[in-house]
């Protein structure tokens, strides 16, 4: 029975309210642990075609005809075109259309960024492309340039308004506290550098604009395109088989997609327009840099009574404010919180989600406060952090938690200390740190899945949800043959075709599997419910007593063992089709993802130099559909993230505003040699408030805590308290003076004190 109901939908922490038909879904959970299929390690079905290079990815669309478009961008950081002619442009051979300012959404007369896209040519080739732009006749007027946030909060130059959130008396309980810690934490700019560029093809046929683009979020895509162009959603169809990589910076269309699109609309023929990798490390978006002025107050016993922070983030021209103060306000039980969160408005390029958006950098700073308070206070931090446990959010009880179970996970890692301490010499000092982790990742609806089981006795799962590289077909593949009690290698999962399947969330804030996934174990069982009705009155036999199982229809008294192929073989062409849909999230409870990261460090102290050489993860994101794409989750975002915290920083130059880190030479992101050894566990426990499956995502979890478990290691290690990402060898050899200095100043006192 289908019900209308009011619900609420979370992506990237950010909650929107939405009606919502949905039908009682009578499935229960499965039992906690690996099922037959679910649970245990698969590897993912697309794999033969990744590595034999037949995966479809939109760089390979060759259409006939194609052009190829280059994009004029600002030699400025803030500037307006006062005058453009394009026509030497088109003038020359291979040339076959140009846009200009206003002409195309994402042209634009005003350019808030050295970068900024404000005119395009479509050619034969992408060389004659290129060459036109050279030929543009253009004159700029160049504006005020802003590039210090501290500069834009002063004249109140927001992307939004600021944020501000408060519970209990922070002045009086941090007047009362035994304890004070304060610090300053600073993080840079940071790109995606998806080895696949921000890209799209575009094809009109008749009045429908097909679209091959590289995205997150396949029905965002449709939806924003058929509103920029003033045309019926349907009439755009958005495919996506493969991606290279997003991480968040792919999840709407970008101004490539809309210049392709207008330049196909002029030219009628197909036109591709893809960012290069300097436009990549220019122009497609970055984790931006923050400033957290951060304060805590406890109790002698380590109890802690108040956390205030004041948090800039850097957006750039354009983005959102992400909550760098959320860990702050959540992470911990604490009856006195306040937090101010800012979007300063910059001339430097957009702001864009990056894995975690806020919360890796708003646990940067929380997670070395914290252990800066442990070292006052003279208490274990494993042990404060186990004190400061919070059992509710906000007052909103959670649908499932167990932290304390990471950290009992984590506890054998952590007593490690003495063992790599020991191995310390007069050059390089060993140290251990850990951080906690806390994010969403419940998902929520709408998502939709359709099941078809034909007379061979295949399975085909359809939805147009789109594989962004984690393995989730392969999750949803488990899912559905787990359901429906066949082997994995009879399930195929289509994907990636907004006309070819139903509507299914986008990829992004850990949502895919939690969202999707419901979806297609109900399909499943629909399915399933009525090849056994066809079983039972087949064989003269009643339902309840039928079940399939290992891909044989059997019934409980044993008479029936008949392999499911011959069963619906009797149908010839017939199929079976099923459809399911993902419900609403629990009510009145907060569905988080929970976590903790111990890692071991050696720091050379005479050169800087920091090594990672082993973390172990502990994660709770409900139940595992596959180990081994989890493991890889974790894995990446360890690695992902060493990056960010020792090696990747985005130069610009503070003058003009243009970037200087302009290719991966100059961009320093980790390889194989900067990989240490990573161990992974997970809790594994269903949460039984959370759908039919009880899983939670974990694509971002892995990469939050880990800048603070280093950072905590190196401190455990020297001493030296790191307040600064990316922990470059200068930043390093910044802090171990400034602890020499203060073990000094400290010596000092003491001797007077005598």
């Amino acid at each position: 029975m289908a019900r209308l109901i009011r619900t609420e939908k979370e992506v990237e922490g950010r909650f929107e309210e939405l009606w919502l038909v949905v039908e009682e879904d009578p499935l229960q959970q499965w039992p906690a642990g690996p099922q037959s299929v679910v649970g245990r390690p698969a590897v993912r079905q697309d794999a033969p075609e990744r590595a034999r290079g037949e995966a479809r990815y939109t760089a390979d669309i060759q259409l006939p005809g194609m052009l190829h478009t280059a994009v004029l961008r600002s030699p400025h950081a803030h500037a307006r075109v006062k005058r453009i002619d394009l026509a030497p442009a088109l003038a020359l051979p291979g040339v076959r259309g140009a846009l200009g300012p206003g002409e195309a959404q994402g042209l634009d007369e005003e350019a808030g960024f050295a970068g900024a896209p404000v005119a395009a040519v479509a050619a034969d080739t992408f060389a004659q492309a290129r060459a036109a732009l050279a030929a543009i006749d253009v004159e700029w007027e160049q504006l005020e340039v802003v590039l210090d946030p501290d500069d834009a909060i002063a004249r109140k130059q927001f992307t939004s308004d600021p944020v501000e959130y408060a519970r209990g008396g922070f002045e009086q309980a941090l007047a009362e506290a035994d304890v004070v810690v304060e610090g300053t934490y600073r993080t840079a700019v940071v790109l995606h550098n998806s080895m696949e560029t921000h890209q799209a093809v575009c094809d009109w046929v008749g009045d429908t604009l097909n679209v091959y683009i590289s995205t997150q979020y396949i029905w965002g895509v449709r939806d924003a395109v058929a509103e920029a162009l003033g045309i019926p959603g349907d009439k755009v169809r958005v495919v996506c088989e493969f991606m290279g990589g997003g991480f968040g910076a792919k999840n709407d269309p970008g101004e490539y997609t809309f210049i392709a699109a207008e330049l196909a609309k002029r030219t009628r023929r197909p036109v591709h327009c893809a960012l290069t990798r300097r436009e990549e490390n220019t122009a497609a978006g970055n984790r931006n840099a923050t400033i957290q002025k951060l304060t805590v107050g406890a109790r002698s016993d380590g109890t802690i009574v108040a956390l205030g922070g004041e948090f800039t983030n850097a957006v750039g021209w354009s983005g959102w404010s992400a909550g760098t103060d959320g860990p702050m306000q959540m992470l911990y039980a604490c009856d006195n919180v306040r937090t101010i969160r800012y979007g300063a408005k910059i001339n430097t390029p957009p702001m864009k989600a990056f894995r975690a958006p806020g919360f890796v950098e708003g646990t940067f700073g929380l997670e070395c406060l914290i252990d800066e308070l442990a070292a006052k206070l003279d208490m274990d931090p494993l042990e404060l952090r186990r004190k400061n446990y919070a059992s509710a959010n906000d007052g909103k009880p959670y649908s499932s938690k167990n932290l304390m179970q990471c950290y009992e996970l984590a506890q054998k890692h952590w007593d490690r200390r003495d063992e790599v301490r020991a191995r310390s010499d007069d050059t390089w000092k060993h140290g251990v740190g850990m951080a906690s982790q806390i994010w969403y990742g419940g998902g929520g609806p709408p998502s939709y899945a359709w099941t078809r089981v034909t007379s061979d006795g295949r399975v085909s799962v359809i939805t147009a949800m789109q594989d962004i590289g984690t393995g989730t077909r392969t999750a949803m593949a488990q899912i559905a043959a787990e359901e429906l009690g066949v082997p994995l290698d009879r399930v195929e999962v289509v994907l990636g075709d907004s006309a070819r399947g139903p509507y299914a969330t986008l990829s992004a804030g850990s949502s895919t599997t939690p969202s999707v996934g419901p979806a297609v174990r109900a399909a499943a069982a629909d399915v399933k419910r009525q090849i056994i009705e066809i079983a039972a009155q087949r064989h003269d036999l009643e339902e309840r007593v039928i079940d399939i199982k290992d891909g044989m229809v059997v019934s409980a008294d044993g008479n029936l063992s008949q392999p499911l192929e011959e069963l619906v073989g009797l149908l010839e062409d017939a199929q079976i089709l099923g459809k399911g849909a993902r419900g609403p999230n629990p009510t009145g409870m907060s569905v988080l993802t929970f976590g903790v990261q111990v890692v071991e460090v050696a720091v050379d102290v005479e050169t800087g130099e920091v090594r990672v050489e082993r973390v172990a993860a502990a994660h709770d994101v409900g139940r595992i559909i596959n180990p081994l794409g989890a493991r890889s989750q974790v894995e990446g975002g360890i690695i992902q993230g060493i990056g960010h915290t020792l090696s990747e920083q985005r130069l610009m130059d503070m003058e003009t505003g243009r970037i200087l880190t302009t290719s991966l030479d100059a961009y320093r992101m980790p390889t194989i040699a900067d990989v240490p050894e990573i161990v992974c566990e997970f809790v594994d426990e269903p949460d039984e408030h959370l759908t039919s499956l009880g899983s939670k995502g974990l694509g971002e979890p892995p990469i939050i805590p880990i800048s603070a478990a280093i950072a905590n290691a190196i401190r455990d290690a020297t001493g030296a308290d790191v307040h600064e990402l990316p922990i470059t060898r200068e930043e390093m050899l910044r802090a171990l003076r400034e602890a020499d200095e203060k073990a000094r100043e400290r010596q000092r006192e003491s001797i007077g004190a005598r």
